[in-house]
C-alpha cells in the first residue's frame, strides 16, 4: 500500500465565496452563482489542482438574509454538476439532496444517470434539512422532529441502494444476432415496504460505472454520527479544535467498526475556511479588507454573534471571554447543525480566547489565515495527528481564492508528499481509493457459487 494522501474537495462554490464580503469584493462575482461560466471556471481550476471533487451544498428554501447576500438563493446543484462535468475529465462532483423532502426512486435514478453521464465521477451528499421554512415548501407546517428525519434518511438510503443494485452487472447482453438486449432474470424488483416509502423497483437503468455514487454525509448529533458511520464513505465535519477533531475521528471510525465496516474506507473531511496571502501579513490584510467590504466592524460582529447564540449583547465584551453560562440554545440546538453548535462550543469553552479572537477564528468551520506554508502546516498537522483524512476547503472569494490554493498551497503539499501529483483513477471512488462495490445479487451469486 502506498503512502496515505490527503483528500481535498472544494466546497461552497454555490456562493461567490466563503467570506460574507466576497460578492462585494472587486474580485468577486455578485451573480456568479447563477452563471454557468463561473462554475465551469471553478471546476477547471479545481481539476488543475488535482482536487478530488467539487462539493455543492443545497437548501430547499430561500436563505433568511437574501437581502444582504446570495445565501441559498442558488440554482439546483444537480443541474450545475452535469454542466461542470461536461467541461472536465477527471475531477469528481458531489451534489446535495435532502432526504427529508425527496423520494428515493427519483434520487436513485437521477444520480445513477449522472454517474453514467460523467463516467463515474458523482457523489451524493445526504442531508436531513434543518431549515424550518423548508417544510412549508412541501405542504408541512413545521419540520419533522430530529429523530424522525434521521429514521427517514436511513430508510431512504436503504431504498436507493437497493435500487442501484437492482440490476446485476451481467444483466445487459446487447446480442444483436440473437435479439437479446438484456437478461430480465437478472433485473430484480426490490419490493420495499417501510414506514416512509413503498417502492417496487427495479430501477429503469443498469448499475452505473461506480456501481453507486460515493455517499457523503455530515452529522454531528448522535443520530447523525451513527448514520454517517453506517452509510457514508466521506464525512464532512465542522471542527475547530485539534483535540476534538481527534475525538470525532476516532468516534466515527469506532462506530463504523461496530457496523461491520472497514474504517479505512471512510474519509473524515473537516471543513476549513481559507484566506491566503503571500505572507501571513498579506493574508491578515486581505481578511481585514474583506471584513471592511462586508461592513463587519467590531460592533456589528458582536451584534451578529449575540443574535446567533441567543445572548444579550450587553453581556458581551470583545476583549473578554464569552460568558458561556449565558448561552442557552447551543447544548440542545433545534434548527441549527449539531456539528456547528459543537464547533462553536469548543471555542467558547477555551477561556483563554476573547470574543474578538473567537470571531477571528470563525464560529463555524475552522478559519486559517496565512501564507501557503502556514496553510499547509495546519492541514498537515490535523492529517498526521489523526483528526482528518482530508478537507473540504472553503475559499474566501471564487475563483481567485481557489486559484491561490491550487497554485501556491497544493505545490507545498505535493513537495511534502501529502498530495497526488497526477490523477491515477477515472472515478470519484477511485480518487478516494475505493473499489467499485459489488451489487447485492452479484455478492449472493458469488457466495452460492
Amino acid at each position: 500500500m502506498g503512502r496515505r494522501l490527503l483528500h481535498i474537495n472544494v466546497a461552497n462554490v454555490i456562493n461567490p465565496g466563503s467570506h460574507p464580503g466576497a460578492w462585494r469584493s472587486p474580485e468577486g462575482r455578485p451573480f456568479g452563482h447563477l452563471d454557468v461560466a463561473h462554475y465551469h471556471e471553478v471546476a477547471r481550476i479545481a481539476e488543475r489542482g488535482l482536487l478530488d471533487a467539487v462539493f455543492l451544498a443545497d437548501q430547499v428554501s430561500i436563505g433568511p438574509n437574501i437581502g444582504e447576500g446570495p445565501g441559498f438563493g442558488v440554482i439546483d446543484p444537480v443541474v450545475t454538476v452535469a454542466s461542470m462535468a461536461a467541461v472536465t475529465e477527471h475531477i469528481g462532483f458531489i451534489a446535495t439532496v435532502s432526504t427529508s423532502f425527496s423520494h428515493p426512486y427519483n434520487v436513485a435514478r437521477t444520480f445513477a444517470s449522472l454517474d453514467h453521464v460523467t463516467r463515474g465521477r458523482i457523489g451524493l451528499n445526504l442531508v436531513t434539512t434543518m431549515a424550518e421554512n423548508a417544510a412549508q415548501n412541501f405542504g408541512l407546517d413545521k419540520l419533522p422532529v430530529h429523530d424522525d428525519r434521521y429514521r427517514r434518511a436511513a430508510e431512504f438510503v436503504d431504498v436507493a441502494t437497493a435500487l442501484w443494485d437492482s440490476w446485476e452487472d451481467g444483466a445487459l447482453i446487447g446480442d444483436r444476432k440473437k435479439g437479446v438486449f438484456a437478461d430480465a432474470s437478472r433485473i430484480h424488483k426490490i419490493n420495499h415496504v417501510g414506514k416512509d416509502f413503498s417502492v417496487a423497483g427495479p430501477l429503469q437503468i443498469p448499475r452505473s460505472p461506480q456501481g453507486r455514487p460515493l455517499l457523503v454525509q455530515a452529522g454531528g448529533s448522535e443520530q447523525g454520527r451513527d448514520f454517517a458511520a453506517r452509510y457514508a464513505e466521506a464525512i464532512f465535519a465542522a471542527l475547530q479544535v485539534l483535540g476534538e477533531g481527534r475525538a470525532f475521528y476516532a468516534d466515527i471510525k469506532e462506530r463504523a467498526r461496530r457496523f461491520g465496516r472497514d474504517p479505512d474506507t471512510i474519509a473524515i473531511l473537516p471543513g476549513v475556511s481559507l484566506i491566503i496571502g503571500g505572507t501571513e501579513t498579506e493574508a491578515i490584510q486581505r481578511k481585514n479588507e474583506l471584513d471592511e467590504i462586508a461592513g463587519l466592524d467590531s460592533s456589528r460582529a458582536l451584534q451578529q454573534f449575540a443574535k446567533r447564540f441567543g445572548i444579550d449583547p450587553d453581556d458581551l465584551d470583545l476583549d473578554s471571554p464569552v460568558p458561556i453560562e449565558r448561552i442557552g440554545n447551543l447544548e440542545n440546538p433545534q434548527h441549527q447543525s449539531r456539528g456547528f453548535a459543537d464547533a462553536a462550543l469548543s471555542l467558547l469553552r477555551d477561556r483563554s480566547l476573547t470574543l474578538r479572537q473567537v470571531l477571528d477564528k470563525g464560529a463555524g468551520h475552522r478559519r486559517i489565515v496565512g501564507s501557503p506554508e502556514q496553510i499547509a502546516d495546519s492541514l498537515e498537522e490535523w492529517f498526521n495527528e489523526g483528526a482528518a483524512d482530508g478537507f473540504n476547503i472553503f475559499c474566501d472569494v471564487y475563483p481567485t481564492g481557489l486559484s491561490a490554493f491550487v497554485d501556491h498551497v497544493v505545490p507545498v503539499l505535493q513537495r511534502r508528499g501529502l498530495f497526488r501529483t497526477e490523477y491515477t483513477s477515472k472515478t470519484l471512488r477511485g480518487h478516494y481509493g475505493l473499489a467499485r462495490p459489488q451489487g447485492r445479487y452479484d455478492v449472493a451469486l458469488a457466495k452460492s457459487g
